[in-house]
């Protein structure tokens, strides 16, 4: 019998939820972006990688702005949040390769919103027979790849397409 550890999913499932404490607000106020895994900072909105990914890659992005629900954000913001999830595409495709993407937004705790309070869109990478037999018969998920080096190659990627950023919202 092989065994496949991912501890860092299961500190995550242990974790009693404290819903005083925002990872977004906190991340959006730190000055330590490899620390918090912010990949990139916009003027309205900034993408941070998924400390508990479902495959590597996975990326949300937020508003800076402490929001419950999409339309409390203002049409600058949901523009730019959408041309962060175009620029996710683009950098996910060229640093993965995957055979799909997922794009998702979970408003409110009944429709699977693990962070309710601070709206943000999912970005994540997928591939042919990614929910194999592990996902479907052992419920668990493998990542292939440390969240430290998903890390570094997702923001090089980034910054290698966008340079400083300005021309992403032209």
């Amino acid at each position: 019998m092989k065994y496949l550890w991912t501890p860092w999913r299961s500190t995550y499932m242990k974790e009693k939820k404290d819903k005083t404490k925002c990872i977004f607000c906190e991340a959006a106020a730190s000055t330590e972006d490899a620390k918090s895994l912010v990949v990139h900072r916009g003027q309205f909105c900034f993408v941070i990688l998924n400390r508990y990914p479902y495959t590597s890659g996975h990326l949300m992005i937020a508003p800076y702005r402490h929001v419950s629900r999409l339309t409390a954000v203002d049409e600058v913001t949901t523009a730019e949040m959408m041309q962060l999830v175009r620029r996710a595409e683009t950098v996910l495709q060229e640093a993965y390769s995957p055979d799909g993407l997922n794009l998702g937004m979970n408003l409110g705790e009944a429709a699977g919103a693990g962070i309710e309070q601070h709206i943000h869109m999912h970005v994540l990478p997928r591939w042919r027979g990614d929910a194999n037999f592990m996902t479907s018969v052992g419920a668990t998920r493998i990542i292939p790849e440390a969240l430290e080096d998903t890390y570094r190659k997702v923001r090089e990627m980034w910054g290698s397409l966008v340079g400083s950023g300005e021309e992403m919202l032209r």
